[in-house]
């Protein structure tokens, strides 16, 4: 086996032990305690726990099972292996260190700034290796692929917003969803600063004799787009085709190995794109 591949392996598997033990101290110290909605599969597993007292951890990853099964079924095997393993992880961090981390009582605005921040940190960290902790992004996914005019985050949008007003109607509190609002938001912009750090993106410059096959392959399995401009050798006279993309950080590594999968001999560039205007990224200055 691949030397580099155990040791990026070794590298995942650490990064989403930290960012899942993140997520479960800002679960498990600050919303559980406070009575705080939360959105997502950890919102129904919370419903869940309130009513029949089962495990949170346990119950977010039974519900996320048939999830996965239909994630396999209609988007592929690769992308279900990271989440099934990150749904293991997170559930044995907000189960395990959930009996033994200190709950905090104090103001509930402080409770949910630092959920936030410490839900933010956890999920970016898993986000960086390009899984995720599946829940309402698998919905997405799912609904997506039968309703493309749809997008993934207006999908998963609605989804959380109903397990937000079902963890509202739960503790009789319209305070207990606002409080959640407020995680989303800033576990939102705390994902944003790890992942895509000051700059917006990356650009690549993808120089293949492959170019159709490989702009397709960007194009089906990711949300990015690809714009195909000629190009011509200096020292060899050869025409080829240039495919430029930006793309998230975290989207950057899936990009470059769909390129070299179908053309082991492509040409890629990867540089800093400080500002991306248009869809998918800012919409202006």
């Amino acid at each position: 086996m691949d030397k580099k591949k155990v040791f990026n392996g070794i590298k995942d598997v650490l990064i989403w032990i930290i960012g899942c033990s993140s997520y479960s101290i800002g679960l498990n110290c600050f919303v559980k305690s406070n009575g705080i909605a939360q959105s997502g599969m950890t919102g129904a597993a919370l419903i869940i726990n309130k009513i029949f007292g089962f495990p949170v951890g346990i119950t977010g990853f039974v519900l996320n099972v048939p999830l996965l099964v239909l994630m396999w079924i209609f988007l592929g095997k690769k992308p279900v292996a990271k989440t099934l393993v990150v749904s293991a992880i997170l559930s044995v961090a907000l189960d395990g260190l959930g009996a033994f981390l200190p709950s905090y009582t104090g103001d509930r605005l402080l409770a949910t700034l630092f959920c936030g921040i410490f839900e933010g940190f956890g999920l970016g960290l898993i986000m960086t290796t390009g899984a995720t902790s599946g829940g309402t992004d698998i919905i997405g996914k799912l609904f997506h692929k039968a309703f493309p005019h749809i997008s993934v985050g207006k999908i998963v949008m609605i989804a959380d917003a109903l397990v937000i007003i079902a963890n509202m109607l739960l503790f009789k509190s319209i305070e207990s969803g606002l409080y959640a609002i407020i995680i989303i938001f800033v576990s939102t912009k705390v994902v944003d600063t790890i992942i895509y750090g000051t700059g917006s993106g990356k650009m690549l410059m993808i120089i293949t004799e492959k170019s159709d096959e490989v702009s397709k392959a960007i194009v089906g399995a990711s949300p990015r787009g690809v714009t195909i401009m000629p190009a011509t050798g200096a020292y060899s006279g050869e025409n080829k085709n240039m495919l430029v993309c930006v793309a998230r950080k975290h989207e950057i590594s899936d990009i470059i190995k769909i390129a070299q999968s179908i053309d082991s001999q492509t040409f890629i560039i990867v540089t800093e794109a400080n500002e991306i205007l248009g869809k998918g990224f800012s919409s202006s200055l």
